[in-house]
């Protein structure tokens, strides 16, 4: 594939604060304090979103489509883009007074839902059945859905053209299994660049574990799995391509991340997800790719997701209307303007074929969304990843098993 897609990572870094309202145009008079269904619905209150934006191209799409729905319904809304999401997000509840409607990581998930601040609104969505699964899974806690995705990234992997001619590769050479990917990081790699790069952390190295049966955490995220046979496995091969000088982390080619290494041409590889495109067309625009899946393991293929949902607050004074709202935002039309817009890949399974057909070249990435996994979203999980990466820093000489044993006991704390 080549290099004109501008795309955003789901979890999209928050800049400027700015606002836009939207009101009604001619409808009937808004009710007020009233409840439909044990929802609030008094629609004489502004709805306030929040979101985290990658620039003004998504800022602009999400304000014209709230503004789309306030046309549409006669309800108010103002769009308000975050600072800093998680701080804006945390005094909002703390102070009583949140966003009725707001961008919601997997991270926050537990913390939020398990003190009362989300509204658990899965089976409220008349499009619930349009996601896929395993994005659910991730916004579901203690058995109940409290954000629909938004939308979601994968990671497959990424091959420099130029350099795979280069090595006396062809298309039929692009590796299916790990020992392929092995040879042809060995024949990608010379004295300026290395054959394979990813960053030293759990959101790229996870991919080998699920690869090979395993992973940190089981797919429901009720029980450790890190110390499973299937998981050492899955780690000591990641060790055994760092060991073998043909695979390097990104910040040891002196890079901040896998997408700069490979622009830098200091990779010919990477492990990278669908947000390269945007950092490649923007910085390194000269360099011609091609995005296929990641080889299959042991267990068959694997890789990891990352999403953002609509998370709506409890204490919201139109719950019903917020509702609606998430609905609009996450319909088929909607969703593609925002892929076309600002690049984001459709968390929904009804717009996978349309979502490949416009982007050809990145269908790898949405191939993937039908066995990925994410990070483990229990309460704490975070700083045992925290942990776990820090550990995996010196995996190149350092034990595998050890590194995992340690993990698992942590993660067990957490579960219990």
């Amino acid at each position: 594939m080549r290099k004109k897609l501008t795309v955003a990572t789901a979890a999209t870094a928050a800049l400027l604060t700015l606002l836009a309202g939207c009101g009604g145009s001619g409808f009937d008079e808004p009710q007020t304090d009233a409840q439909e269904g044990g929802l609030t619905a008094d629609t004489s209150q502004e709805l306030t979103v929040l979101i985290g934006s990658s620039g003004d191209t998504e800022t602009e799409a999400v304000k014209k489509a709230v503004a789309d729905w306030c046309e549409e319904t006669g309800q108010k809304a103002t769009v308000q883009v975050a600072n800093d999401m998680a701080q804006q997000l945390s005094q909002g509840f703390a102070g009583g007074d949140p966003a009725d409607l707001f961008y919601l990581a997997p991270e926050q998930l537990a913390g939020y839902a398990s003190n009362g601040s989300l509204l658990a609104y899965g089976d409220e969505l008349e499009n619930k059945g349009d996601f896929y699964d395993n994005l659910l899974q991730t916004f579901t806690y203690d058995g109940k859905l409290y954000a629909a995705p938004k939308d979601v990234s994968t990671l497959q992997l990424v091959v420099n053209d130029e350099m795979w001619a280069a090595a006396g590769l062809t298309d039929a050479d692009y590796p299916t299994t790990w020992d392929e990917l092995a040879d042809v990081a060995a024949k990608l790699t010379d004295g300026d660049h290395v054959g394979l790069a990813f960053s030293g952390e759990y959101a790229r190295v996870g991919v080998f574990l699920k690869q090979a049966g395993g992973g940190l955490v089981s797919d429901d995220g009720t029980k450790a799995i890190a110390s499973d046979d299937a998981s050492v496995a899955g780690l000591t091969e990641v060790k055994e391509l760092l060991a073998s000088g043909n695979a390097a982390y990104a910040s040891d080619l002196g890079t901040g991340w896998g997408g700069e290494a490979f622009g830098t041409g200091k990779a010919a590889m990477a492990i990278e997800g669908n947000w390269i495109t945007g950092g490649l067309a923007a910085d390194y625009p000269d360099i011609d790719y091609t995005v296929v899946e990641l080889p299959a393991g042991p267990a068959g293929k694997g890789t990891m997701h990352f999403t953002n949902g609509w998370g709506i607050a409890a204490d919201s004074k139109n719950q019903k209307g917020a509702i609606s709202l998430v609905e609009y935002l996450t319909s088929d039309e909607v969703v593609m303007d925002f892929a076309k817009a600002f690049g984001i890949m459709p968390a929904s399974k009804t717009l996978a074929d349309t979502w490949k057909s416009e982007f050809p070249d990145l269908g790898a990435f949405m191939d993937g969304l039908e066995y990925s996994v994410t990070v483990p979203t229990a309460k704490g999980a975070a700083d045992v990843i925290t942990d776990f990466n820090a550990q995996i820093e010196g995996l190149k000489d350092g034990d595998a098993k050890a590194i995992l044993d340690k993990t698992q006991t942590n993660l067990e704390a957490i579960l219990k």
